[in-house]
């Protein structure tokens, strides 16, 4: 955190993240207040993640030609101004032009965290400390999902969910500022493209990657569903937060011990080992514990989700050259953020039965580790037939 630019870019790309926790939960609050459906609610705030995952390659692929300030500038800009529009209009009366408004929001969300990743490379050197960087970054972006709902829900109960909205905005553009006006920043160019490199979708060693990482993402997806249900089965609502609070918390210490000092072995080896763990951690919950232990047991995946995480980033660094290392991360991101999709709707359809819905982390993590395994065979398969 001493190197120049790193605290500053850490702290404003997530302070530019929040809203992406923020919104949907003002989103559906904001249809509520004004006489709207919880259902319509629902697709406002689907829709604001659907469009902010979906355009990340694109926007990716725009930063890598034309750099940050060019590219997220803009799209912050138009962001805020859609979500302080939405502010000001009833969503019952006018639900055409919230849709859209709220579709053009989520499409241009500042793709801070694909532009963040990429920058590493330039601001740290060393592998050793962009791992370090990393493991900070990973680790403490699960908080934001945490306390970007809570915080929405705090300011919509004190001033209007128009004010959560307002506040919204502002935390995008400020954060983005931060990080836009950062040296790093304005001077980034991708390297120059090799006429020979590949696309990332043409790349098998980024697909796989790529699947791999939507595993992750059904994970994350199936453990607030079921924490959802667990609330309902044994009547305590606030097990609602408190158990992705929980993952997210074991998240952020397993993010800091991963980072605290160097560990022997591979990024390769440490991929295939915080896979490994990231799968068995999950094996408790089969068990169907009861509200206490849920909350304990679920620290333990969060515990080893930022070495599989950060060593994914790492991996991918190595693996796209050739000037389109922002459009592998931005392809990155919308796996994960598939896969929670996934997760998310798989969870709500198994949520009547107990035992699959437990089971659901445990299989998108058991995804991830088979899709790794079979990637390494394969390189394996490869040398020995060169």
């Amino acid at each position: 955190m001493a190197t120049p630019h790193v605290a500053r870019l850490l702290a404003g790309t997530l302070l530019g993240r929040l809203p992406n926790g923020m919104a949907p939960a003002a989103l559906v609050l904001l249809v509520m207040h004004s006489g709207g459906t919880v259902a319509f609610g629902g697709v406002l705030s689907a829709l604001y993640i659907l469009a902010s995952a979906l355009s990340q390659p694109v926007k990716g692929r725009l930063l890598d030609r034309h750099g940050q300030t060019h590219v997220s500038g803009p799209a912050a800009l138009i962001n805020a101004a859609s979500l302080l529009t939405l502010a000001t209009i009833s969503t019952r009366s006018q639900p055409a032009l919230a849709t859209a408004l709220v579709a053009l929001a989520g499409t241009c969300t500042a793709p801070l965290e694909a532009g963040l990743r990429a920058l590493w490379s330039s601001v740290l050197p060393d592998p050793g400390q962009r791992r370090v960087a990393l493991s900070a970054d990973t680790g403490s972006q699960g908080l934001l999902f945490v306390a970007g709902p809570m915080l929405a829900a705090l300011l919509a109960g004190q001033y209007g969910p128009g004010a959560a909205l307002v506040a919204t905005a502002a935390t995008g553009l400020t954060g983005s500022l931060i990080v836009l006006t950062a040296a790093p920043s304005r001077s980034w160019r991708s390297p120059t493209r090799h006429p020979a490199a590949r696309s990332t979708l043409h790349n098998p060693a980024l697909l796989r990657l790529l699947l791999a990482l939507t595993g992750i993402g059904v994970a994350n997806g199936a453990v607030t569903v079921w924490a959802v249900d667990m609330a309902d089965q044994h009547a305590t609502a606030m097990l609602t937060g408190l158990i992705p609070g929980a993952y997210a918390a074991g998240s952020l210490i397993g993010g800091l011990l991963y980072g605290r000092r160097p560990w022997p072995g591979t990024t390769t080896g440490h991929l295939m080992g915080g896979a490994a763990a990231f799968t068995l951690a999950w094996l408790p919950l089969l068990a169907l514990p009861g509200p206490r232990p849920a909350v304990a047991l679920v620290l333990l995946p969060g515990l080893f989700l930022p070495v599989v995480m950060t060593s994914a980033f790492l991996t991918a660094d190595r693996l796209a050259h050739g000037g389109n290392l922002t459009e592998t991360c931005a392809w990155m991101i919308l796996a994960l953020g598939v896969g929670t999709a996934s997760g998310t709707a798989l969870g709500g359809a198994l949520a009547a039965h107990p035992l699959a819905a437990a089971t659901l982390p445990l299989a998108g993590a058991a995804t991830t580790l088979t899709v790794l395994a079979t990637a390494r065979r394969h390189r394996a398969a490869a040398t020995a037939t060169r």
